[in-house]
């Protein structure tokens, strides 16, 4: 029986996904570099930054971290300006957590975090959020959730992970939980044959478990 749920973030509880490789997309072609959405897909599975793509082109370091940072503010203005939400999730949060203690496993960093979900309320009914750099190794390594599910104490039957990436799949596959694959446009060309189920929305997602 099923006493806890992991969510990822971006493309579970927020649309976010495709605004930060539109930011990448930017950035780098100001450098002269094209980020195809196919090579993207790839370096999100891996767990790297699309500015290997200026790593292999020979940019140095100063300028790579002069994009990243150029990258970010962009994030943030698009975060704080462009239609994020997905309709219904604190409807379903809410819901949820009359069965469920439940917690945030992100990629993203704090400070984006915060600001994404500065008005949306979604982390309400959440017992935790872990977000980049809080963790000893990231997606697809098993660190971030089994850091979730020792913050529950709980057994690794009891608890399912939410994703709609690769990448988050198999950091929970590599950390023995099962995991739920909700679509994303986004991402519905990743290999998800390690999935344990699989969901249209998250409104599905009671009536699974």
């Amino acid at each position: 029986m099923k006493k806890y749920i992991l969510f990822d973030n971006d493309g579970v509880l927020v649309e976010t996904e495709k605004w930060y490789f539109k930011s990448n997309v930017e950035v780098l072609k100001e450098m002269g570099l094209e980020l195809s959405q196919e090579r993207y897909l790839e370096i999100m599975v891996q767990g790297q930054s699309a500015f290997i793509l200026a790593e292999e082109a020979g940019f140095d370091y100063q300028k790579i971290e002069e994009a990243r940072d150029k990258r970010n503010t962009l994030y943030q203005h698009y975060i704080k300006t462009e239609d994020i939400e997905i309709k219904g999730v604190n409807d379903i949060l809410s819901a949820l957590s009359e069965k469920y203690r439940m917690g945030i496993v992100t990629s993203s960093r704090r400070i984006d975090f915060e600001l994404i979900h500065k008005n949306t309320g979604i982390t309400t009914n959440m017992d935790f959020v872990f977000c980049s750099g809080e963790y000893a190794r990231s997606k697809p390594h098993p660190d971030p959730y089994l850091k979730g599910l020792d913050y529950f104490k709980g057994k690794k039957s009891e608890a399912i992970v939410v994703e709609d990436s690769q990448r988050g799949l198999m950091s929970a596959h590599n950390a023995g939980i099962d995991c739920v694959i909700v679509h994303n446009n986004f991402t519905v060309n990743h290999d998800f044959t390690q999935a344990k189920h699989f969901i249209q929305g998250l409104q599905d997602l009671e009536s699974l478990l």
